[in-house]
């Protein structure tokens, strides 16, 4: 069986987060990389991409090519706790997802449900919970999956099979092989290279003195659709949890508490099938003028008894003062163990006390 690899790409991020925190920067050409002569663009919106606009692009440039845009430093923070909202949701949904970038990722959906399914309800779950729109694309492998997602941004889905391969891949300019850089190219360019078809017919010896024999190996691999990398969490998991953003500003108590205790419900379940047992539980809380405070509670021991955990959370939201509206609620489990393994070091401990009791 083929395996099924989902990568997702939040359109233009930093770009669309700013349009929407600001209405007015909508359907304008919004920059962002600062005003400075001496910054470059970090990315810019789809309408300033249509003057010519790139990330990685001088400032002086970009205003060349677009002098009535808007240029924005940009906010790391925002974007940064935008970003953590879409990685727990995807989390605590998939086993298997490797982070790429601050809006990037890999899922491993091999023998779930129907990948464009899954794709659907991604796009229509971030956009909910953010409402940002991601492009989305799904292969057999991770080369594919990300050629995929670019293929039709924005907010887009599309699929690459195996019976497409090579010929969907012939006409594409060479600058779309993942990990090809601009200098790579402009080498390959030199000699005759320029689109994926001409990488077919060249002889592969030659490409060897151009890019190395090891990376000339994977590249040719890829353009024909051979690349085994798995899709891993390069760091284990420290904590799971779940955030979101309200439509408007609540101080009703019975309101944030139904958000929390659904938090609960999802999250349980999720370390349950993970074998995972949560020793810490945190709130989360912004208010609505961005001001932020976390409570935690620490239980004696590690336990993923939903009835512990519930009455836990009730006495820690019964102790919360909330002083203004709230923006922002969430909730996370931290100082994970492995139920198996406390599992097997119960039964051994008993094994050896069974063993002296009978000497």
């Amino acid at each position: 069986m083929n395996r099924q690899i989902i990568h997702f790409d939040i359109d233009a991020f930093f770009a669309s987060v700013e349009q929407l925190d600001h209405p007015e920067y909508r359907g304008k050409p919004l920059i962002v990389g600062g005003d400075s002569d001496r910054s470059v663009v970090s990315t810019c919106s789809y309408e300033a991409r249509a003057y010519g606009v790139h990330s990685a692009m001088s400032i002086v440039v970009a205003k060349k090519l677009c002098p009535n845009g808007i240029y924005v430093y940009g906010n790391m923070q925002r974007y940064s706790d935008i970003s953590s909202q879409i990685f727990d949701l995807i989390e605590s949904e998939f086993d298997t997802v490797q982070r790429v970038s601050i809006d990037e990722a890999y899922i491993d959906v091999t023998g779930l449900e129907n990948p464009i399914e899954i794709a659907k309800r991604i796009k229509k779950e971030v956009n909910e919970l953010t409402g940002l729109t991601i492009s989305v694309g799904i292969s057999y492998n991770k080369f594919l999956a990300k050629l995929a997602s670019d293929w039709n941004k924005p907010n887009g889905i599309f699929e690459i099979v195996p019976s497409q391969i090579p010929d969907l891949l012939r006409p594409l300019p060479i600058i779309k092989i993942h990990g090809l850089g601009k200098k790579s190219c402009e080498k390959l360019n030199r000699i005759g290279i320029f689109t994926i078809d001409d990488l077919y017919s060249y002889p592969s010896e030659l490409l060897n003195d151009i890019l190395g024999e090891a990376w000339a190996k994977e590249i040719i691999d890829r353009i024909h659709g051979i690349d085994d990398r798995p899709v891993k969490e390069y760091a284990e998991r420290k904590s799971y949890g779940r955030e979101t953003t309200l439509e408007e500003d609540s101080d009703d108590r019975e309101l944030l508490y139904a958000i929390l205790y659904k938090y609960l419900v999802k999250i349980q379940h999720r370390l349950d099938e993970k074998s995972l047992m949560p020793r810490t539980l945190t709130i989360k809380i912004k208010y609505h003028d961005f001001e932020q405070f976390t409570k935690s509670h620490s239980l004696e021991y590690n336990t993923n008894d939903f009835n512990i955990l519930e009455a836990t959370l009730i006495n820690m939201f019964e102790g919360l003062n909330l002083e203004k509206p709230v923006r922002l609620i969430g909730l996370s489990f931290s100082n994970l163990e492995d139920a198996d393994y406390k599992q097997f070091n119960i039964l051994e401990g008993l094994g050896a006390y069974s063993t002296s009791m009978h000497k």
